[in-house]
């Protein structure tokens, strides 16, 4: 017989809210919608509750995680902020950028693995920046799902991962975005580094700090501690193996057998019954980013052999987004 999985979802009614304000406060975690992915929420300060989300999602100590805060004033208290890191912060907080910065010595080390530096992020989710409003805290939050498997961007994708692992889901929606935050190395605000492609621009950074922004391109090696979450080879991944081309040509397409799916960017001409796509028009970047991770769930709990995926063409950053989060999904076992 199957044990029922624990978890509640909430409406996001006001008593709800207080109601895992309360939770957080007290040490608990808590999965909740921001504009990016669901993350599962402790709060940043308190050291047992952070080590809740490593054991709830068979997270490795070495992969950091993401700091959330409500205001640039509370960023100032569990991070240096630079300021090139106020300049960008003034013009994209809220928002889904991440800043790595120096860490304040009240931010536990399990939050950093160890590091001097501290990821640190100002959400534009109102549900998330209440929780955080309401339980006093910086909420850590990776996305709540367990380790290296898809994403989340709805409350029932939580529930179907860690439905048995944690007790606390709030219902927002889909999350608006679908893939995470653009991450920002700002410790040395001479040389700024982009460790992950998300919604905000390499480009409109740079414009913003006046400078060439260098593009992180090494993956971390599994033992080693990231500077940042996101930063490992294999992650996001589905269970089913998924390989990438740059384009599903014809000839791709007659050669697959069907049982082995074909994801494309935009809606094809011809479909057929192992035929997805992520967006329905050309360069709609955002849908795809939108529709990412919740069709590679939906191929993961078919019944197909392989998953064939296509690279979303040009350099927008959400193309480049979905590009990063299929290249560590397709990375070998």
């Amino acid at each position: 017989m199957t044990a029922t999985p624990s978890a509640k979802i909430y409406r996001p009614t006001p008593r709800n809210l207080a109601r895992l304000a309360r939770v957080l406060a007290e040490g608990g975690l808590v999965a909740a919608p921001t504009e990016t992915v669901y993350g599962l929420a402790a709060d940043a300060l308190n050291a047992k509750a952070c080590r809740a989300i490593f054991r709830a999602k068979g997270r490795p100590a070495n992969d950091p995680l993401i700091v959330h805060v409500a205001s640039v004033e509370q960023a100032d208290t569990v991070a240096v902020l630079n300021d090139a890191a106020r300049k960008v912060a003034k013009l994209f907080w809220p928002g889904p950028l991440t800043l790595v910065l120096p860490k304040r010595d009240n931010v536990p080390d399990i939050v950093t693995s160890g590091l001097p530096s501290v990821a640190v992020r100002l959400p534009s989710h109102q549900l998330f920046r209440e929780l955080i409003r309401l339980s006093g805290r910086p909420l850590a939050a990776p996305s709540a799902n367990p380790f290296g498997y898809v994403s989340p961007t709805t409350a029932a994708h939580v529930f179907d991962g860690l439905g048995k692992r944690i007790n606390h889901i709030l219902d927002g929606g889909s999350a608006k975005i679908g893939v995470e935050s653009t991450i920002l190395d700002l410790r040395d605000p001479k040389h700024p580094v982009l460790l992950r492609p998300g919604a905000v621009s390499r480009e409109a950074l740079a414009r913003v700090l006046g400078r060439k922004i260098t593009l992180h391109r090494r993956p971390v090696p599994a033992a080693s501690a990231a500077v940042s979450p996101g930063l490992l080879e294999r992650h996001y991944s589905p269970r089913t193996p998924l390989t990438l081309v740059k384009k599903l040509t014809p000839a791709l397409i007659r050669k697959a057998t069907a049982r082995e799916a074909l994801l494309f960017i935009q809606k094809p001409a011809v479909t057929g019954p192992n035929t997805f796509w992520l967006a329905e028009a050309p360069n709609a970047f955002d849908q795809a980013a939108h529709n990412l991770f919740d069709r590679l769930r939906t191929l993961d709990n078919g019944t197909w052999s392989h998953i064939h995926a296509e690279l979303a063409p040009g350099a927008d950053a959400l193309a480049l987004a979905v590009n990063d989060r299929l290249r560590r999904a397709a990375a070998k076992r």
